[in-house]
């Protein structure tokens, strides 16, 4: 009798775990598609059916689920004058449908951290920034007067959509003024001057904006100082040195935001790597790496990425602009870009931004470059027109979410990323770039397996229940 007993424990105990692993064998495949020539809609997920025969192509993928990295910020993109004008361009219900299918996080992309410039970007209308008087050092004529037109009534929609919105913020050039060539455009000499005026100025013209924008009910969470800081191109732009950066963030910014009672963070940045890795240089400051969260980094490759992250593994890692491509918006560039995210998630840093979510139907900045966009505007016609980065970018920022946690795997389909939500879903991110349908082997810790089918051609995301 007892050995009955112990026989039906067994049972009734092992029929749940079974009942559990059958569960979890059912997960659901959701995916954008790179095969159609139709255009890219507002919601292009699809849903793809688990019945069926799989063909003979497996791939495999193992999650650890006891192995946890890094925890993501969110997904987004940049605000910019010239999308801000083409989308006011529009009447109010066709905004209202751009910006839901943007931020609103049930039924759009959920965008939930973006990027604004401090005065004028290279897609800026024109340049301009917030002081125009020279030798302002009090700030005493800082206006954001300019930003009311188009950026603010821009960020605002957004926020009314998403309320969870966070926004980090960095200029492409200081006030003239401010810099050796007296001009925010490109030329000889376009470099912050190495003055203390001039640093406690630029400190007090940061805190200002962040005060400005704070008025308009919009908090910007994080400060890049400078957005690439080797560069002197023929649109706004700044050189500012290691040296330089550690003076103005250790010695001015860092103690004007306390004086002011600033809350937003200081991320030194934006950093590239072209030829020089001057992130490497100014990290090297003990000091800074204890003042300092982080760091903005941007057109960075993963072999760079991983040796700071050797060097200083304390120091956190923001993306902060992705490649901006010719504004061609093709299919072959949207297939790429899974690659390049996933680079940075895959490699420890937190969040993603792509460049311009926005441009009018020249797709041209002020100094007449054209870029890729996630949607274009025509302004006389008023068509709207859904690029294939969209597609990618609804489903990356679907899935990843704020909070969520990447977590450990093992895969041959690579590049794949698996992060677990807060309700401790587990969420697979890969791409198809076979024209047939492939089948995964999923394998979850020691006892769980799975087979789902993925559409070929396909950036898709596999949810385990």
């Amino acid at each position: 009798m007892k050995s009955v007993r112990i026989i039906l424990g067994f049972i009734l105990g092992i029929i749940p775990m079974f009942m559990h692993a059958q569960t979890n064998q059912v997960p659901e495949v959701y995916y954008v598609s790179f095969a159609s020539s139709e255009p890219v809609k507002g919601n292009p997920l699809k849903l793809h059916a688990q019945d069926g025969a799989s063909t003979d192509k497996t791939a495999q993928i193992t999650v650890f689920p006891q192995i946890e990295y890094q925890t993501f910020s969110g997904m987004g993109g940049c605000f910019n004058e010239i999308g801000g004008e083409a989308l006011l361009s529009l009447p109010k219900d066709k905004q209202h449908e751009i910006l839901r299918n943007l931020f609103d996080e049930k039924e759009g992309c959920g965008f939930s951290f973006c990027r604004t410039a401090i005065g004028s970007s290279d897609f800026g209308i024109d340049a301009y920034s917030y002081s125009e008087t020279p030798d302002d050092y009090d700030m005493q004529h800082f206006s954001i007067a300019r930003d009311e037109k188009y950026v603010l009534p821009y960020i605002k929609g957004a926020a009314a959509i998403n309320p969870n919105l966070e926004l980090f913020a960095s200029p492409w050039s200081p006030p003239g003024w401010m810099k050796k060539s007296e001009k925010m455009t490109g030329g000889d000499n376009s470099v912050l001057k190495d003055n203390a005026n001039i640093y406690r100025a630029y400190a007090k013209y940061f805190v200002k904006y962040i005060q400005a924008y704070k008025q308009h009910g919009i908090k910007i969470v994080r400060l890049n100082p400078q957005n690439e800081t080797d560069m002197n191109p023929r649109y706004p732009g700044c050189i500012i040195p290691p040296d330089q950066m550690n003076r103005l963030v250790m010695e001015y910014l860092i103690p004007e935001f306390k004086k002011s009672k600033i809350k937003t963070e200081i991320w030194p940045g934006t950093y590239r790597v072209a030829g020089k890795y001057e992130a490497i240089e100014l990290f090297a400051d003990v000091r800074l790496r204890k003042a300092v969260p982080g760091i903005g980094i941007q057109y960075t490759s993963p072999y760079y990425i991983d040796n700071f992250t050797q060097l200083y593994p304390e120091i956190k890692k923001m993306h902060t602009e992705c490649i901006c491509h010719d504004g061609a918006n093709t299919m072959e560039q949207a297939k790429g870009r899974w690659t390049e995210i996933s680079n940075y998630l895959c490699y420890g840093v937190e969040n993603f931004a792509y460049w311009n979510m926005i441009l009018n139907e020249t797709g041209k900045s002020g100094w007449n470059w054209r870029q890729n966009a996630l949607i274009n505007i025509d302004r006389q016609t008023g068509t709207v027109t859904y690029n294939p980065d969209y597609a990618v970018m609804y489903l990356v920022g679907k899935f990843i979410r704020p909070g969520d946690v990447r977590t450990g795997h093992y895969s041959d389909a690579e590049p794949c990323l698996v992060v677990k939500s807060a309700d401790k879903r587990y969420k697979i991110i890969l791409q198809n770039n076979d024209d047939a349908e492939k089948t995964i082997r999923l394998h979850f810790g020691a006892n769980r397996e799975a087979s789902v089918k993925i559409p070929g051609k396909a950036l898709v995301a596999i949810v385990l229940p």
